[in-house]
């Protein structure tokens, strides 16, 4: 039977469905993301509408008089600090030395989850640690924008200072006001905050974070909220993934993909159906073709040829009963083989290696030598 390849009419048509799903969920992807473009950035972003983002928090302030410059390079947040409230959302993933440099440029400063290595170069009279989950704490301090706020959602880092700085909310905040500090950089004001979840969209409602964070950022009539991204100068490579700095929409958009390949993968497994068996005109026992490939053997002389197959075939079963590889090599067979079976190590190579059988009689012969070599060995 001849197969009879398929005409493009044929292919065009088995194709056309999957063609059709995947543009319509590349076109999906393209609208959804158009859609939600101008809302959908990174974590505590102020252009970003969603939960993690900050853009009520940003209108509040501006609503308040306070003018909110976005800064997503460090130059850009330098050149904008004087006079200035400066914002660092991730302030850990700022190099030290860039970090202090933009504190000391600032009229204050306030860092959301420093880290001690940052610490150690802007206030080295703070120490940080890691604490529990973000709670609602209340101030236990005597800072004014803390006990007009009242009960705030804090966690992430928390600190611990010698005299001169104030800690609230169990250590998840601190400030520094007073300027007769260790060093030069002490005497301007600065806050740390352990974790920014109290300034996100999905939390700012809720308790006083708003409270807080209005009487935090909205001190100087201009406020630099600095966004640090890999590819600024001033980033430290390695503090924080890839992924971490993902838009939430990206990785929502991602599963969406995965979970609609799946679905394709299923739809057509279904459509496709069970493998079947082919219908045969004619069915054929197994011993028939081997008897058939013998008889051509032996119409041909070739018992050479048989033999040659007969010792392979041997060698390989062999090889497997003891545990022994394909390509081992025929000296390691022989010793192998002569002390299972007993025989010795000549009648082995012999039988195993030895030279080609001539006519049918010991062709016989020897595949019942064969048979009875293996037989000794599963027995041993």
């Amino acid at each position: 039977m001849t197969a009879v390849s398929p005409d493009a009419r044929t292919i065009w048509r088995a194709a056309r469905t999957p063609l059709v799903v995947v543009a319509l969920v590349l076109l999906g992807g393209i609208v959804l993301a158009l859609a939600t473009g101008g809302t959908s950035r990174g974590q505590l972003d102020p252009e970003s509408a969603t939960p993690t983002g900050s853009r009520a928090l940003a209108t509040l302030l501006r609503n308040q008089g306070v003018d909110v410059v976005v800064a997503r390079t460090f130059d850009e947040a330098l050149a904008a600090a004087p006079g200035s409230t400066v914002l660092v959302t991730a302030a850990a993933t700022v190099r030290p030395q860039r970090l202090a440099e933009l504190r000391d440029r600032a009229a204050e400063s306030v860092l959301i989850a420093p880290g001690q290595a940052a610490l150690d170069r802007v206030l080295p009279s703070v120490r940080a640690y890691d604490g529990p989950e973000a709670a609602v704490h209340a101030p236990n301090c005597a800072l004014p924008a803390a006990t007009a706020a009242g009960d705030v959602l804090t966690g992430g880092e928390r600190f611990l200072a010698a005299s001169g700085v104030t800690t609230c909310y169990s250590g998840s905040v601190a400030t520094v006001r007073d300027a007769r500090m260790d060093t030069v950089r002490d005497a301007r004001p600065a806050t740390l905050l352990g974790d920014g979840a109290a300034l996100t969209n999905q939390h700012l409602g809720e308790d006083g974070n708003a409270a807080l964070a209005m009487r935090l950022l909205g001190t100087h009539p201009r406020l630099v909220w600095y966004l640090p991204v890999p590819g600024d100068p001033a980033f430290a490579e390695g503090r924080e993934s890839i992924t971490g700095l993902l838009p939430d929409g990206w990785v929502f958009g991602g599963i969406q993909l995965a979970v609609a390949a799946v679905l394709f993968g299923l739809w057509r497994a279904r459509r496709l159906g069970p493998v079947v068996t082919e219908p045969l005109p004619v069915v054929v026992r197994a011993a028939e073709t081997t008897e058939g490939r013998a008889r051509l053997y032996r119409r041909s002389g070739a018992a050479g040829h048989a033999a040659a197959i007969l010792r392979d075939a041997a060698v390989a079963r062999i090889a497997t009963a003891l545990s022994m590889s394909g390509d081992t090599e025929p000296a390691a067979v022989i010793a192998a083989v002569s002390v299972r079976s007993g025989l010795p190590a000549g009648e082995v190579s012999q039988l195993l290696y030895g030279k080609g059988v001539r006519g049918d009689a010991e062709l016989v012969r020897l595949a019942d030598d064969l048979d009875a070599l293996e037989e000794r060995i599963r027995r041993s």
